[in-house]
């Protein structure tokens, strides 16, 4: 596989979240804990010592993320270099409530769980204040007026620095900015997954609030790399539909005429489907997973790819979301996922 080089990755661009300063290339933590088989945690904290190294700052978590498991190993690579704290990013989430085990989920935006969850976040992580702290899936039986009201509450407190929103609708973050400022909108954005283009990022740009982009990869299947049948029995993604056998198929055309158009510039498919969002739009912060320090590697090098408007005119039209098969959750995963 052909990957670009660049002479040194200690200071990748910068892009602003709100009153925070974030690598132009995020870090999510996810799968170091949970949904993509067995993980260790041992080399989960080598992959993120050496993301810090590569000027990686931006490192995205959720208290959902193995029940805790995932704050807790980042609260021990704070813990390891008390110098990292004031080096790193440190983004989480609140909201979702799932039991052991189980993949279904209920929501939660009460005022009394968000203070609960935001206290037993910040004694996971080992810190005093979270960066960025997102509301994960909104409920809409609460007000998005009195949930950023209880969020407000902890700025103010001093417990969170800056407010966050997940998944949510262009109209819900207007609402929501009206009443605090909102640093970051994380939603799903990739190539196969272009639902935010219909008024969610542009309104981001209107307000000035970042757009943190969750599985820019497509969950590894833009790579060109993952062969679905070997998924081990514990990866979610055997429940995908994008991943069931004829849309798998169907969709792997399109990663193969994207692997091509790679290998012509000299990069990976995964270095393009980054820096194809890199390149579009100023205010999005990609945030790949990876366990592997290798894929890190390939990532942080996507910050130097030339893409041409032309090229990215082309990948637009391969892509069109009419082309994908499959939706982007299975059913359950749909809960609290609002659209434009």
């Amino acid at each position: 596989m052909n990957t670009l080089h660049t002479p040194s990755m200690s200071a990748l661009p910068q892009r602003p979240i709100g009153p925070l300063s974030s690598s132009a290339l995020g870090l999510g933590c996810m799968g170091m804990s949970e949904f993509y088989g067995a993980s260790d945690d041992h080399a989960s904290l080598q992959v993120l010592a050496r993301a810090l190294e590569r000027g990686i700052t931006h490192f995205d978590s959720a208290d959902t993320y193995g029940l805790g498991h995932n704050e807790s190993l980042l609260g021990r690579f704070l813990a390891e270099a008390p110098e990292r704290r004031a080096q790193v990013l440190i983004a989480t989430k609140f909201g979702i409530v799932r039991e052991a085990g189980r993949y279904e989920r209920r929501i939660d935006n009460s005022p009394a769980y968000l203070r609960s969850a935001c206290e037993a976040s910040l004694r996971r992580l080992g810190v005093d204040c979270i960066d960025l702290y997102y509301c994960h899936r909104r409920d809409p039986a609460v007000p998005i007026e009195d949930l950023m009201g209880s969020l407000a509450d902890l700025v103010q407190a001093g417990k969170i620095r800056a407010i966050g929103l997940s998944e949510v609708s262009a109209a819900t973050l207007q609402r929501a900015h009206a009443v605090h400022p909102v640093a970051a909108v994380q939603s799903e954005y990739s190539l196969w997954s272009r639902e935010p283009e219909n008024q969610l990022l542009t309104t981001c740009a209107q307000l000035g609030t970042a757009f943190v982009a969750y599985s820019p990869l497509g969950r590894a299947f833009l790579t060109g790399q993952l062969n679905p049948a070997a998924l081990a029995p514990d990866d979610f993604r055997r429940h995908n539909p994008r991943f069931q056998a004829e849309a798998a198929a169907h969709n792997q055309l399109l990663v193969d005429a994207l692997a091509r158009f790679a290998a012509e510039r000299g990069a990976s498919s995964a270095q393009v489907a980054l820096g194809w969002l890199l390149a579009k739009h100023p205010h999005v912060i990609p945030i790949p997973g990876t366990r592997k320090i290798a894929r890190l590697e390939e990532n942080a090098a996507a910050c130097a790819l030339p893409l041409s408007p032309t090229d990215l005119g082309w990948l637009d039209a391969l892509f069109d979301p009419g082309t994908i098969a499959g939706a982007r959750y299975p059913e359950a995963g749909m809960t609290g996922i609002e659209s434009d």
